[in-house]
């Protein structure tokens, strides 16, 4: 399999369901900004985004914010 078939494949499902709040955060992860930005858009604190993302990189199977990337427009989650 080619890298390009690779990219048009599904994306593996999460291990548990995103809650609504991960899908919002991972869908800020394409945006070119800081967790912190993140958090003021969001009424949060940088460290509840921080535990956010960690936990839709467990659920997801990733470790870099560009993996998770990849997964969320894959997954329909962000825009391409």
């Amino acid at each position: 399999m080619s890298i390009i078939e690779l990219e048009r494949t599904a994306p593996v499902p999460p291990a548990a369901p995103l809650t609504r709040r991960e899908q919002v955060v991972l869908s800020n992860l394409a945006e070119d900004v800081t967790l912190e930005q993140i958090a003021t858009k969001l009424f949060v604190t940088r460290n509840t985004v921080k535990s956010q993302v960690r936990s839709v990189y467990r659920k997801i199977g990733v470790s870099t914010r560009a993996d998770a990337v990849a997964w969320a427009r894959q997954a329909g989650i962000t825009a391409l």
